[in-house]
């Protein structure tokens, strides 16, 4: 019987030999493409491999010749033959190698809670770190979003792991000792959600940084902190969240399963009657946080308000990978949000295409709704305009998102900022340039321009019943004016505000965004004021 070779993922990349560590080559690609092929465990094409780990101006099949040339005496150790590589493809003989991490998802997350405690506890420890710790590759973003898709899953499956084995521990005194043991692993979790260059503090929380990650830890699990003071939250995922969100600058992530199981984050901060925000494609919930191009708009919309924020299907902090980009799903991701956090009435905002998903919303559900923000939106999608000019532009849009997406290349990084935030700073284009790279990978962010090509709300725009304001900026480039106008005129009642901007997306120190914040607080605070009346 052939050895098995162990490979262990779940951490930094080590390989075992018979329980003995064996060397790894320096080069990080060479280490990310061992890690790779283990985990997919099936064949792959040498032109994909070379797509997705070596830039055009190199010459892709001689650096994946040397780094098999690196591989071979690794993982073919003692005259085994596991690494096998012909003009076509490249594979690892699944049968002969051990992964750590195939063992983990196959294990059904019902299964957790009828495992015995000692077999929890190992589970638990063959979490080293994140996911390939270290192997993060910047300038690859096909191997990045592979990379990023498997390190959620990782962290939500270990978190569950040690939840259940807490849930197992916290009422037996006599094993207390293992209780804090595992509740301290779960704090580190939580502290190292977000790769290094991503990670952020809530830097003005009172209680300080360390407290804040202590405080949502127990809170996680239902617990409450030692001299915290605090109530305990709910340990489920997508239950309900508070109504108000306690410290400055402090939001809640949490995640929650649509119809088809495709998980969505999603998160709340602030206080006050709740405003949902319908999700809008290139968003992240940790990285949006303390951007110059988003934090503005946090901070103001959650001053006078509870806001609820969620990462749509592909983007962010939700699963990457999902069949579905149609239309309907986006209403139901934006349902499922909603019902995971416990909203019976909300204000619902729209940006961008989410407003003709939040238009959708509030013609299915009116009940919920208190009032009906629409900003930058549009009635109809780029190919249902019936433009031919604007058809065209946008196929050559599409083309450029799915080969240049996230790529270090100065030319489309201007094109696409230029368009959305023209009024930009240097610092604010370099943070738009970063958010494509890690928002969402070419492959989504090309299926979703097309899904957004489709959108067509004209024919329910009069079934609307909630009160609803439209705005929209003057010179948008992204989304014509006249959309916006369309949606108000459509709309029966609708309110239209015209903002004196060429941003669609408009930045802190700008009059319109200033006329923007007033007048959403303005509509707020009048529709919940009607929601009092109402016997």
């Amino acid at each position: 019987m052939v050895d098995q070779l162990t490979i262990e993922v779940l951490g930094e990349l080590n390989v075992r030999q018979q329980g003995r560590l064996v060397p790894l080559p320096q080069s990080k690609k060479t280490r990310a493409l061992l890690g790779y092929l283990a985990v997919i465990g099936r064949p792959q094409r040498r032109d994909h491999l070379c797509k997705m780990f070596w830039e055009v101006p190199d010459d892709p099949r001689a650096s994946l010749r040397w780094s098999l040339h690196k591989l071979r005496p690794i993982v073919n150790a003692e005259g085994h033959e596991r690494l096998h590589a012909d003009h076509n493809s490249v594979h690892l003989s699944p049968q002969t190698i051990s992964v750590d991490f195939k063992g983990m998802v196959s294990l059904p997350p019902a299964d957790l809670d009828v495992l015995d405690t000692e077999t929890l506890e190992s589970l638990a420890t063959t979490f080293r770190g994140e996911f390939l710790e270290g192997l993060c590759l910047p300038h690859c973003p096909n191997f990045e979003a592979w990379r990023l898709y498997h390190r959620d899953r990782a962290l939500r499956l270990h978190a569950a792991i040690l939840r259940a084995l807490i849930r197992r521990l916290r009422d037996s005194p006599e094993r207390m000792h293992v209780h804090s043991m595992v509740l301290d692993r779960l704090i580190e979790e939580i502290a190292d959600a977000d790769p290094p260059e991503q990670r952020k503090e809530p830097s003005t929380s009172a209680a300080g940084p360390v407290q804040f990650r202590r405080d949502t830890a127990y809170a996680s699990l239902g617990l409450s902190a030692p001299g915290s003071g605090s109530n305990s939250h709910t340990s489920e995922t997508d239950a309900p969240l508070p109504s108000a969100m306690s410290g400055k600058r402090s939001q809640d992530i949490r995640f929650c399963k649509t119809a088809d199981q495709v998980t969505i984050a999603y998160a709340a901060c602030g206080h006050g009657s709740p405003v949902v925000r319908a999700a809008h494609w290139m968003s992240h919930l940790q990285h949006d946080w303390e951007s110059p191009v988003w934090r503005h708009w946090i901070d103001a919309l959650s001053e006078k308000t509870m806001l609820v924020r969620y990462d749509e299907r592909c983007n962010g902090l939700s699963d990457w990978v999902a069949e579905d980009l149609s239309f309907s799903a986006m209403i139901a991701d934006l349902e499922s949000v909603v019902d995971a956090a416990g909203l019976d009435r909300f204000t619902l905002l729209g940006v961008s295409q989410s407003c003709a998903v939040s238009v959708a919303y509030a013609v299915r559900h009116p009940e919920r709704l208190s009032g009906l923000i629409l900003y930058g939106g549009f009635v109809k999608g780029w190919r249902k305009r019936s433009d031919s000019h604007e058809v065209a532009t946008h196929e050559a849009m599409t083309a450029l998102i799915r080969e240049g997406w996230g790529q270090n290349n100065p030319v489309f990084r201007h094109l696409f900022t230029a368009m959305f935030i023209p009024g930009a700073s240097q610092v604010q284009m370099d943070w738009f340039d970063e958010l494509q790279r890690i928002s969402v990978s070419p492959g989504n962010a090309g299926r979703l321009h097309e899904a957004f090509g489709e959108i067509d709300v004209s024919d329910v725009l009069s079934q609307v019943t909630v009160p609803t304001l439209v705005l929209h900026a003057r010179q948008d480039a992204v989304v014509p004016f006249q959309s916006g106008r369309e949606f108000a005129a459509g709309i029966p009642g609708a309110r239209f505000v015209d903002l004196d901007s060429a941003n669609h997306i408009l930045l802190a120190e700008e009059p319109a965004f200033r006329q923007f914040v007033r007048e959403v607080r303005r509509f707020v605070a009048e529709t919940a004021e009607v929601q009092v009346r109402v016997p």
